[in-house]
């Protein structure tokens, strides 16, 4: 039996042919319909509908050495921290006419610098990242190409090209500056091990002055890693009445294992996250947490990537977005 014959693609001639204008004009009708008439447009459109016409996108990005897609790239996508970041970032570019390729690293160095080739050989007209890029050969490629770059989600004076987030130094400065002013003494840390909850750890640490309890586990963090962390910080001291955890996933489950136990919160334990995710006010307690702006980050961080890759001046490449400590139930006992 012979095998079956491909069957054609419509091309722009057919969708020309169908709407009764020449291909020049239906090509204007679609990438420059400023150029031609309303009528033409709909009519030019019908046919599309008609045809089952899909514009050849690569042709296009040849002619115009742009491709139209931005590439985001996030730890992991199930965080809900990142969520709101790239839902706004996602619809500013759709009404920029750009497209997003999302990919994943795994916290993992070298899957990322893989999926930053890969999306410098798709021809990316510019990169978002979820935190700084680890500096090597597939950042200095960007670079000496001359891809825009928008890191997110981190701070520094020296970003590799333009930068929307926030100091999380900061961030564990301000809350052990809240449990320092709550008078709590014996706390400690369930914190995550990759390097933005490393710097939280830092500024929570150097302010308290002294050095605490730790559980570290594996990211992505969640119910399983926070249970096991208050058992693990428990095992190293049984008196330990305030824990800072490094996402509100691991506070969870830091609640989940203190009621088990029958541990009040926040009687006996205080409980503290990270990253204001919507079901940190629908716990029960409510959970004290960190609010990070997430969809500011994915408006500025579109504002920008959107800017440097049609070539405009960009004045302000750094925005701190800044963050906002939200006292909740799971903290609000009296001083300790």
């Amino acid at each position: 039996m012979p095998p079956a014959s491909r069957p054609k693609s419509v091309t722009l001639q057919d969708v020309a042919r169908s709407a009764g204008v020449s291909p020049m004009t239906a090509s204007r009708a679609l990438s420059s319909p400023e150029l031609v008439s309303q009528g033409t447009i709909e009519k030019v459109r019908a046919a599309v509908e008609a045809t089952g016409y899909i514009p050849n996108l690569l042709a296009g990005g040849l002619k115009s050495k742009r491709s139209m897609t931005v590439a985001a790239l996030v730890p992991v996508i199930s965080v809900p921290q990142f969520l709101p970041t790239i839902q706004t970032l996602t619809e500013e570019l759709d009404r920029a006419g750009y497209q997003l390729i999302l990919g994943q690293t795994g916290y993992d160095h070298g899957r990322e610098a893989a999926l930053l080739n890969t999306m410098v050989g798709r021809r990316v007209d510019g990169i978002v990242a979820a935190g700084l890029l680890q500096p090597g050969d597939a950042a200095k490629r960007l670079a000496r190409l001359g891809i825009p770059v928008v890191e997110t989600w981190d701070m520094t004076d020296r970003p590799l090209d333009a930068l929307v987030g926030f100091s999380h130094l900061k961030v564990g400065s301000a809350v052990a500056g809240y449990f320092l002013s709550k008078g709590w003494q014996r706390v400690g840390l369930a914190t995550a091990d990759d390097q933005r909850a490393g710097l939280r750890r830092e500024g929570f640490v150097s302010t308290l002055g002294r050095e605490i309890p730790t559980a570290t586990v594996k990211p992505p963090t969640g119910v399983p890693h926070g249970r096991r962390a208050l058992t693990e910080l428990l095992h190293i001291d049984p008196h330990i009445r305030a824990v800072f955890c490094s996402s509100d996933g691991l506070a969870e489950g830091v609640l989940t294992e203190a009621q088990a136990r029958g541990i009040r919160v926040p009687e006996d334990l205080a409980v503290f996250g990270f990253g204001g995710a919507d079901f940190s006010a629908h716990l029960n307690p409510s959970l004290s947490t960190v609010h990070i702006d997430g969809a500011a980050i994915g408006l500025h961080a579109a504002q920008l990537i959107i800017a440097r890759c049609r070539g405009e001046t960009v004045d302000q490449r750094i925005i701190d977005v800044g963050f906002r400590i939200i006292e909740r139930a799971s903290t609000s006992s009296p001083s300790r």
